[in-house]
């Protein structure tokens, strides 16, 4: 669930607090002075930290903006045996996520560490690029030479140069972070940030706060004003992925800002205005969950301005082997392994696989891969035994067999077109990606 840091003299209340937050799941550091808490930030990585005020080295408040330097991330909540004003004002200042009273608050530990470990994970599920001089992203990073990936790709070059909004469709793992990024890449506002934000990682509130941002008191730990995430990519690109996971009632504010520019930060009276490209993406079928009630229709419209397909990797195993390579020469050096080739064997194995993680999980592969080979050279034996065992060699069925049985089926087709791939596939009424995969699959 998530690391604490207890930073606190009284060995008592840090075995108390360590008990109560151990039990809901956390993994819990402990120190009893300052110095000693900077050491545990540096070698336990925690991301809270519950800190006294007073210790026996120094101010807790001073502390904050020490811990927040050396780890910006992490949050930072102050424990204080009375109840002092100057010193909770001081502390938001200086970059506390919240301070308590000891004793009194015992009840508001959980819930306020709950939000402050809900705040540092949300900062990780989203991306701020600044663009590299020239640009920064590039068409050239969407690889394969499919037909079905270039026409992606195509579309995508169409569209880039426009300011509509797009939307991206396909299952997990095709890469719709990539394409959005190639966009931004191909677009008028490369030279501004693109702000990635996974709408799946948070709850509906925390949300709305990330996206839009807040009025200070708007809720408690308010403490100040905070832009949103349309506020930081204001002349860039936000890339919404995931958006079928948007609450109802929040994508009505997402859609006032596509249809006027303007939004309001949670306890604002105010709208805020923004220039922002937006592009979304999901992995769910858009017209079911609009007729199932979970999805906007009118939002649905105002963002598929113009949409695109990406196809999953099993419809285009001519690809996999060219992912293959390039994970392999990118994470190679990156892990420490002097690995420089990939036999035949290797890939007729990737290809033998379903991809149901699509190129997310051939990264895996390839990346577990190259951790466990013992040559400098990627073999069968350094695939997962999953793939090892993945179906029989080609041309080993029965007669009884059904794969067999749709492979002769399929040769004879064939036989019959001419080898007319197009025909061949409008006969067996098959997509013509469909009728390749198979080809690739039985060797024929």
């Amino acid at each position: 669930m998530g690391k604490i840091l207890i930073i606190d003299d009284e060995s008592q209340l840090r075995n108390l607090l360590s008990r109560i937050l151990g039990l809901e799941g956390y993994e819990v550091l402990q120190a009893d002075t300052c110095k000693a808490g900077l050491k545990q930030l540096e070698t336990g990585a925690p991301d809270v930290v519950l800190c006294d005020v007073r210790l026996p080295d120094g101010s807790g408040v001073k502390l904050v903006p020490q811990l927040k330097a050396r780890r910006p991330e992490c949050e930072v909540i102050l424990l204080t045996a009375h109840g002092n004003i100057p010193d909770g004002v001081q502390a938001i200042k200086n970059g506390a996520f919240d301070y308590i009273t000891k004793g009194d608050d015992n009840n508001k530990i959980i819930p306020l560490v709950s939000r402050a470990m809900e705040k540092v994970k949300a900062a990780r599920q989203f991306v701020r690029s600044e663009p590299q001089a020239g640009g920064g992203y590039s068409f050239e990073s969407v690889l394969g030479t499919s037909r079905s990936i270039r026409e992606a790709v195509e579309l995508a070059r169409k569209v880039a140069a426009t300011d509509v909004p797009v939307l991206l469709t396909g299952e997990t793992g095709t890469g719709k972070e990539v394409f959005a990024q190639a966009i931004h890449g191909g677009s008028l506002r490369n030279r501004k940030a693109f702000v990635a934000v996974n709408c799946a990682a948070f709850s509906k509130e925390l949300l709305e706060s990330e996206m839009f941002g807040h009025r200070a008191g708007a809720f408690t730990g308010a403490m100040k004003d905070k832009k949103g995430l349309f506020e930081e990519a204001d002349k860039g690109t936000i890339f919404l992925d995931e958006i079928g996971e948007m609450a109802f009632d929040l994508q009505a504010k997402l859609l006032r800002v596509l249809e006027t520019g303007e939004f309001f930060r949670v306890g604002d009276t105010r709208p805020t205005r923004t220039d922002v490209r937006i592009i979304a993406a999901t992995n769910r079928n858009p017209a079911k969950e609009i007729e199932e009630g979970r999805f906007r229709e009118d939002l649905y419209y105002r963002l598929s301005v113009f949409s695109i397909q990406l196809p999953p990797l099993r419809e285009r195993p001519e690809d996999i082997e060219i992912y293959a390579r390039s994970f392999m020469e990118r994470l190679a050096s990156k892990i420490g392994r002097r690995i420089t080739e990939i036999s035949p064997e290797y890939i007729r194995g990737l290809k033998k696989h379903v991809w149901k993680g699509n190129v997310r999980e051939l990264r895996n592969v390839v990346e577990r891969s190259l951790i466990v080979a013992e040559t400098g050279r990627l073999t069968t034996a350094d695939l997962p035994m999953e793939l090892q065992n993945a179906g029989r060699e080609k041309g080993e069925f029965s007669d009884f067999d059904l794969a067999g049985i749709e492979k002769n089926h399929i040769r004879r087709v064939l036989q019959y077109t001419g080898g007319n791939k197009t025909e061949a596939a409008r006969l067996l009424h098959i997509g013509l990606t469909t009728l390749y995969r198979k080809i690739e699959e039985y060797g024929l």
